[in-house]
Formats: structure tokens, sequence, C-alpha cells
């Protein structure tokens, strides 16, 4: 059932207003009989927020879900892996996998498969940091997290300056403004061999550079990995022009551990050491920059214009394939981004126009010959040339001073041009029984879509309710489309849809800060592997979910903060799987945990006038299944942490962050395919040293 177009009838969007009154009303009674003086702590929720629509917006205000991780918590985390810093968003999960490899989950299962990635946009200022045709699972290694100014997570569809791949939601990084970046150096040393040199300031007026080199011994044999990062920042004035913009550039040279098979093997310490794959390795280099040009516009408007450039290209061993061929792709980005905003009387409007043209390529080599159906040779050879065009809008209308209504709409056309450079057809020889691999002709391929947006918004001193039904997409990746399986000749496939419901509720009581959450979304159109990574498109799925984050001060002393989700993410089609008991049809899809969460218990110690603070932190993640099947699991895990940092002087601080306090043998990633069990190990204790010199 289409759910978007009926929920936008006149009854029941009534019904929707009605249903925000009561509540509003009921609010609004708690908020006038508590004494203001006392309840007003907005400290967690006045928070300015650039992603949902490319400039400063109170967050509090927005009709919609969203999480930021700021630079203190970028600088208390000091991640070493993004799945470190992404444990505190609600309903957000990234799988580590092994070195930098990760998988994200966003409001959804961790997806898996070749165009799975093209589920969430990562994005870098508002840019996708990867062309929408061309993401891959890992991109999120690409960022310099540890040296942005904050990220923002908006959760579920409907952005619409975003387009494809905005479906389950946008993890954007911010980069750090010329006066926020630190003029500081900053030196790691932790277990296994770990190291990370650090180090920003400004370079001249209005440009700031950070930058940062690691290396890693790994816990597992010959998976260690080496990476660099840099970000050039520039703000400036031109004349009437309002100038910002970046430059950022990533390298990795990673030895990858592959799966350890066996049922529950990570809780053998002798099999979580050894990695089957000491052969596998992942060589990855990206760039990219833009820059914006800001301008008033008549008394109460603006222009901005940002012109972009990307590149991206890498190098891997499919180490998760028993046949293991390499692969190598990459593609080179031009686009720009326009808008205009601005207000009249009680009526806020945005609008946009987004176009990006890229050149890719892919070429897939098998060194050895694994059976007739998975020869040797060369697999996939091609390249695609991609333009996407897209047209906005946005209106805020404040109906009242406490009622406000938002709609915006996004029109969006994605083409590509494909060429085959090696022979068309099957790469087998004619008497395979199933060859894996089919090269379709050149061909051209076109998608049409749109994503929108209806929300309805009540607004106390501390307190905001929203509902909001929302509509996203993802146009099929090009892998989808023109790296076909047994029994393809072509890829029918159309882009993914998903239409969703939220209702939430924010504020603050007191020392108090929360945002509760409720969503129902259906997707049509999908696409997934079975558990022999054989794709499976058409289907259709649902995800029910309640998510919370909540921060509490206890006193000038002790803090609590945390989040929680839980979801229920199943199949909705009648569809039959080798090796099932029957239809998928009402399944839990595989890797969808239905609880995870953490806790942050701080300590800050300097009303005693010692400069230490303190944190101990909870993570957890319920069992899951790991096939479509539902025939095998994965029991979950709980995890403590520990991190501290002491001010020394004015100009230097010690920090330390402990992992896995109690050694626990888990799994960060399970999975089951070709017949076994296979996991991605968790590290057990680990800790890491740092200082920090002020310059």
């Amino acid at each position: 059932m289409r759910i978007f177009p009926l929920l936008l009838t006149s009854r029941l969007t009534l019904l929707l207003a009605i249903c925000l009154s009561a509540v509003s009303t009921v609010v609004s009674a708690q908020q006038y009989d508590a004494d203001k003086d006392d309840a007003t702590n907005l400290e967690e929720v006045e928070t300015v927020i650039v992603t949902a629509r490319r400039t400063d917006e109170a967050g509090f205000d927005l009709a919609t879900s969203w999480a930021i991780l700021d630079q203190a918590n970028i600088e208390r985390v000091a991640a070493q892996h993004s799945n470190q810093l992404f444990n505190r968003v609600s309903g957000a999960w990234v799988s580590r996998g092994n070195g930098q490899e990760s998988l994200v989950s966003l409001r959804s299962p961790v997806l898996t498969g070749a165009g799975s990635c093209g589920a969430f946009m990562t994005a870098e200022d508002g840019i996708s940091m990867r062309s929408p045709g061309f993401c891959n699972v890992n991109q999120l290694f690409d960022a310099n997290l540890l040296q942005a100014g904050r990220v923002e997570v908006l959760k579920g569809p409907g952005a619409v300056v975003f387009g494809s791949n905005a479906l389950h939601g946008i993890i954007n990084v911010v980069t750090r403004s010329v006066d926020t970046t630190p003029n500081q150096i900053r030196v790691e040393a932790g277990s296994r061999d770990y190291y990370r040199v650090s180090a920003s300031g400004a370079v001249s007026s209005g440009i700031a550079l950070s930058a940062q080199t690691s290396q890693y011994g790994g816990y597992q044999d010959a998976s260690g990995y080496d990476q660099q990062k840099a970000t050039l920042r520039i703000d400036q004035e031109w004349g009437s022009w309002r100038v910002d913009g970046a430059l950022e550039g990533s390298k990795l040279d990673q030895e990858t551990a592959g799966y350890i098979r066996g049922y529950e093997a990570y809780e053998d310490d002798q099999a979580r050491k050894e990695n089957p794959n000491p052969e596998a390795y992942r060589n990855a280099w990206s760039g990219r920059g833009h820059i914006g040009l800001t301008r008033d516009w008549g008394n109460s408007s603006e222009l901005t214009i940002r012109p972009f450039w990307r590149s991206n290209s890498m190098t891997f061993l499919q180490h998760y394939l028993p046949w293991k061929a390499t692969e190598t792709n990459r593609h080179h980005s031009m686009g720009v981004q326009m808008s205009a905003r601005g207000t009249q009387n009680a009526l806020s409007w945005l609008v946009g126009i987004d176009a990006d043209h890229t050149e890719g390529a892919l070429l897939e080599n098998q060194a050895d010959f694994f059976s007739p159906n998975q020869p040797d040779g060369i697999h996939y050879d091609y390249d695609v040339d991609a333009d996407t065009v897209a047209a906005f809008t946005h209106l805020d209308w404040s109906l009242s001073e406490r009622w406000q209504l938002g709609a915006g709409v996004r029109l969006e056309d994605t083409r590509y041009d494909y060429a085959n450079n090696a022979s068309d057809g099957a790469v087998c020889a004619p008497t395979a029984s199933a060859c894996r691999f089919y090269r379709p002709a050149d061909r051209k391929d076109s998608f049409s879509d749109w994503t929108g947006n209806l929300s309805l918004s009540h607004h106390t001193d501390t307190t905001t309710v929203y509902g909001q039904v929302a509509r996203g997409f993802r146009a099929p990746q090009t892998s989808e489309l023109y790296r076909l399986q047994a029994g393809q000749t072509v890829a029918d496939i159309d882009s993914e849809e998903a239409e969703s419901v939220e209702l939430g509720i924010r504020g603050a009581v007191n020392t108090l800060s929360y945002d509760l959450s409720v969503y129902w979304t259906t997707k049509e159109n999908v696409i997934f592997q079975d558990r022999d990574r054989f794709n499976v498109s058409g289907a259709e799925t649902t995800h029910r979910g309640v998510e919370l984050a909540a921060s509490w001060r206890l006193s000038p002393t002790w803090a609590v903060s945390g989040n929680a989700s839980y979801a229920r993410h199943r199949y909705n089609s009648d569809i039959q799987l080798l090796g099932s008991r029957g239809s998928i049809d009402g399944n839990d899809i595989d890797t969808a945990p239905k609880h995870f969460g953490s806790v942050q218990l701080t300590a800050d110690l300097a009303s005693y006038n010692i400069p230490i603070t303190g944190e101990l932190e909870w993570v957890w993640l319920a069992k899951y299944w790991l096939d479509p099947n539902n025939q095998h699991e994965y029991e979950g895990h709980d995890l403590l942490n520990l991190r501290a940092s002491w001010q020394v002087t004015q100009a230097v601080a010690v920090s330390l962050v402990a992992t896995n306090l109690l050694d626990e043998g888990y799994a960060e990633r399970a999975d089951y395919g070709f017949g076994s069990y296979r996991y991605f190990v968790g590290e057990p204790r680990s800790a890491v040293l740092g200082i920090t010199l002020a310059l």
C-alpha cells in the first residue's frame, strides 16, 4: 500500500493536527505550571543545524529527527574508527569491519550488496562525498571525522536539499570554520602499535589547515593500516560576497583481515587472532573541494552558489567471496549547488537547482581459476558517464506564534551512459552451468524521481512537538545496473522508494533535555542479497521504530546521557530463497538488531578545582539474524569503555581512551554466507594515551 498519497489527504492531515494539538496542549499546561526560571535549560537543544536547509537553523524547531555530534564529543571520543563516534546517535549503528572498513545502519538494517550504500547519504558540508550513482559501503573512511567541526545526522527521508541516496537518512560532516580551528598538536600511542599525530592551526588570515596521520599494527595477523587525512578551510569576505570553502583529501593503505569462520569462533582466543585472508588489502584515495559564495539579495533574501569537485579511486581484494577477485573503481565529478532563500511576512521560502556530472569506471579481474562458473581473467571492465539535475523548493509558514506548517518537494533526473570495454555477454565458457558474471552491451538509462515532505509542528519555549510525512528515493547504482549476475541479461530494476510517517517531541525540563521520535517507513523496489550474495530485486520492506536521546545534569560534577532505539525491520514480500523454509514474507531482515544504544556517565571535577574529566560508557547491541531465512543468529554483546582527560597546564592536556574494559569476546559484524558462520572479530581490551599541546 502506498502511504504517502493517502497521508496527504485532508482528513488525515486534519487528524495529524488534532493529535499534535492535544499533545501540545498538555505540554503547554505543564510548562505553565512549572517555574520557568528553573524549567528552562536548553543548552542541549538550542543547537544550530545546517543540513536540513543548507543554512544555519535552530535545530530545536525542526520538524524532523536529527542528532549532532559536536566538537566536544568528537574530541572526547577521539575515534580510531567511525563506529565509536556514531554509537552516540539513536537509531544509528556503523558496523565495524576490519581496519577502517564499515557498513552503515540508519533507521535500517545493516545493508549489503553492490548498491546498498545508496540507501544513505554521506556528505561533507552538504555535498555528497561520492557521486550518487557510485557509492561505496566504506565511504565514511574518506571523512576527516577527528578534525570535523561537528557531524550532523538527519534520520529518515524527506530533506529536499538532498536527492538520491538520502533514503534512510543523511550523515553530514561539517568542516571546522577558521575561527574554531585550534592551534595545536596532538600525539597518541596505544595498544598493538597504534600511533596517530594530528595538528591544526591558522595558515594565514581566513585560512586554516588540519591534518593527521595514523598507523596501526592490527590485532589479527597481517591486518594493519596507514592512513592520512588533511582539510584546508577558507573563510573570507570578497566584496559583497561571503566566501567559505574546503579542500580535503585522504589516503588509506590497509592490510585486511577476512572473516573468521565457525559458530561463535570469536569466543576462541586463538581463532580471534587468525587472518584467513592474509593476502587481502584495500588501497583508497579520495579528494574533494568546494567553494561557497553567498550574498544578500534584497532586504530579506540571500543567494548562494557552491561549485564543487570530487575524485575517488580504490583497489581491493574481494576476500569475502570464495573466488577472491580484485576490483578497481574510480570516479571524478564536477557540479554546482545554487539556492536562494528569503522571508516575507509569515512565510520563509527556499528554492534551488543542483547539477552533477561524473565520469566513472570499474575493472574486476580474477587472478586464479576457481570454477567454470567463476573463471579467471577480466569479469567486468566498463566506463559510465552520469548526469544528475534536480530542482527543489521548501516553504515554512508560521500559522500562528506557536504553529508552523512546512512543505517541500524535489524533482531529480539521473542519466547513465554506459560503455562496456570487454566482450558482451557471459564471461564463462558455453559449457558453464551457471555463469556468475554477465556483461551487458553499451546502453543508456535514465531515472526520474521525486522526494517530498509535509510537516506540522507546535513550539513553546521549552518544547517542540512535530509530525511529518515524507518520501525519499535512491536511483539504482551503476554497479547494480552493469555488473550483472547469473541469469541476468539486463538489470530490470527501478529506483527504490521509501514513504515515512514520523511523530516526535523534544524539549528540556530543569536539567533534563530529551528527544523522542517514532517512525513507520515502507520501501518498494528493494534490492538485497541472499546468503550466497546473489542479488534479489523487487522486494518490499517495512521499518518501524522508536528512538530516544536524553541528557541529564545531575550536579555540577555528574551528568548522564544516552540514546536507545527499538525497531522492527521486516520483509514484506512473498519471495522464496534457496535453502529457505518457505516464503521470507514477515521475516526479520538480517543484521537488524531489535534494540541497541549507549549510556555515558561523565564527571567533571572542575568544581573541586581539579582539571580532570572522565566518562564511563556502556554500549549494547541486541541479537540479530544473519540471513533472510532467519535460520542463523548472533547473540549480541555489551561493552564498557572509559575516557579521561587531565588539563595539566593551560597548554598541555593528557587523555586516555580505554575500550572493551572487560575484554569481551564479540563480533563487530556477524554474517552467514556460503554455508558457514562468518565474523569480523571485535578487538580485545585496548588503551590509547594522548598528549595535546596548545600552540
